[in-house]
């Protein structure tokens, strides 16, 4: 397959100019200390549709021929590709249709139908609605844009790292999610054509570890509902590997807690929302920190689609975590006054009551004896224990039920 070179995404670039948001690219001093190495977020969560798909679908929009965009295309993807393709065939007056597999968050779909696409939810997996896409492109007759494994896709992708490398020349590393792969083959094709001496490091989650195992030669199962959805490809692309293989220098893999990690820390250090896919280029930081100690490190905050419900669980988990919240079951003796003690305990010590429950019938204990569950939140973890001691000096016997998740 013909590969993209530097022309190639310069030429992008000026084919996108005024389209694309040139999205900032900026230092983080807090999460600088926290990992150990100068951090620097590309937020390309602030394009119009949330994620850098827009760059290389409407790259390979603006190629179609007169007679292409008349008969329309059709697009699979699990949500940015998808509205990266129907924002911007909209635009230019092009007819789409969208596949996305069962599961897609609803979000992702409202925001592809508010677009203007026709949307087919079908496949449990990502491969099965690839499938379906491609049986209904050829029925049509239509034009199939692929999410990743495209030329031209990809030199729109990494318009990207022109801008990066453009507001921070000196960079030492770049860290960049894997799903498909026609993000980092973007970067990687501009990067080390500019600046040959930068490393690229690709980041796929543990759950989806394809192209880190094609490349280290193991046998990884990729299975599993992963945080980072956008980069849960089983199968990635045949141009984008053989470009991995060639240009990027190491793959590392990321853990569900540390990606959960990574969307919380952005969300609450920079003030802004990222998917878990978005996070990973972080999540790896925090799991290797002795791998970048001390150099200058870009990250792709890729996309910022996430479900608000499932963000809010990510929060909560987290405060449960850092030992923020806490949830403490109290063995205590039924008579009037027990609970009243329990939390003037609590209450003395700075914690705060979010939540009681108080049982009497379910329960293995005496007929005298009764527990409740009480939800508490404090400063961290060492304020729990400290009202766990109190509260065990008092005559409760004490036992934590949710101090880590």
């Amino acid at each position: 397959m013909d590969r993209p070179v530097l022309d190639d995404v310069v030429a992008a670039a000026a084919r996108l100019k005024g389209a694309i948001r040139r999205t900032p690219f900026e230092k983080s001093m807090t999460l600088s200390q926290i990992t150990g190495c100068e951090v620097f977020l590309k937020f390309e969560n602030l394009q119009f549709t949330a994620a850098f798909k827009e760059r290389g679908a409407l790259n390979k929009l603006l190629l179609l021929s007169d007679e292409e965009r008349a008969r329309g295309v059709v697009a699979m993807s699990a949500g940015n590709h998808a509205q990266g393709v129907a924002y911007h065939a909209q635009r230019l007056g092009i007819p789409t249709t969208i596949v996305m597999p069962v599961g897609t968050p609803l979000v992702k779909v409202q925001h592809t139908e508010a677009f203007g696409a026709h949307v087919i939810v079908t496949g449990d997996k990502l491969e099965d609605a690839a499938a379906f896409a491609h049986e209904l492109a050829d029925k049509e007759g239509r034009y199939f844009l692929h999410p990743f494994d495209d030329k031209d896709v990809i030199a729109g992708q990494g318009t990207m790292a022109l801008e990066m490398l453009e507001d921070q020349e000196d960079l030492d590393i770049l860290v960049v999610p894997i799903g498909g792969g026609g993000l980092i083959s973007g970067i990687a094709t501009a990067v080390k054509a500019l600046r040959p001496n930068i490393e690229i490091i690709g980041v796929q989650a543990e759950l989806y570890p394809a192209v880190y195992a094609h490349v280290k030669g193991e046998n990884l199962e990729c299975t599993g509902d992963s945080l980072a959805e956008g980069i849960a490809v089983k199968k990635p692309g045949e141009l984008t590997t053989a470009i991995i293989e060639d240009l990027v220098d190491d793959i590392l893999l990321v853990s569900e807690e540390a990606l959960e990690r990574a969307v919380s820390l952005l969300l609450n250090v920079e003030k802004t929302v990222a998917e878990g896919a978005g996070a990973a280029g972080l999540a790896a930081l925090l799991m290797n920190k002795e791998r970048f100690k001390g150099k200058k490190v870009g990250l792709t905050i890729c996309g910022g689609n996430i479900d608000s419900r499932l963000l809010s669980s990510i929060l909560m988990r987290d405060l449960i975590r850092a030992g923020r919240i806490a949830r403490l079951r109290l063995t205590m003796r039924d008579l009037p006054g027990q609970l009243l003690k329990a939390t003037q305990v609590i209450t003395d010590l700075g914690g705060n009551i979010i939540d009681v429950h108080h049982n009497r019938n379910f329960l293995n204990l005496p007929a005298k004896g009764t527990y409740c569950d009480v939800e508490i939140e404090a400063r961290g973890r060492d304020q729990v224990d400290k009202i766990i001691q109190k509260l065990d000096e008092a005559g409760f016997k004490v036992q934590p039920l949710a101090t880590t998740v």
